[in-house]
């Protein structure tokens, strides 16, 4: 099977604004994303996926888009940290990755 260059944005942030993020990600053109709880430590302390939260809304979560474009991933990345980063925590960065199906992306 033939592999094709793809990039990767990957967006740790708060589970609360997450239909927001997804909303921007999608009128960029992505075809979907996933969505995992994320925990871990930064500026902001500690945030674990271990014990459960009083509010949901409150955890953290990582979602990941997979698009053919780079400058649709650097739109994402850079839209995402400009409307949303000065008022809730978070993080985003962008990996290149191989895909096998490129009709998907």
């Amino acid at each position: 099977m033939d592999h094709h260059k793809a990039s990767k944005v990957v967006i740790i942030t708060e589970k609360i604004i997450l239909g927001k993020v997804t909303q921007l990600i999608e009128a960029a053109g992505a075809r979907g994303y996933t969505v995992t709880p994320a925990g871990g430590k930064g500026s902001r302390g500690i945030r674990s996926t271990s014990r459960a939260n009083v509010i949901d809304e409150l955890s953290n979560v990582k979602i990941e888009v997979i698009i053919g474009s780079k400058d649709a991933a650097n739109r994402i990345a850079d839209e995402v940290a400009e409307t949303f980063f000065e008022h809730y925590s978070g993080i985003t960065y962008l990996e290149e990755v191989e895909i096998l199906r490129p009709d998907r992306f």
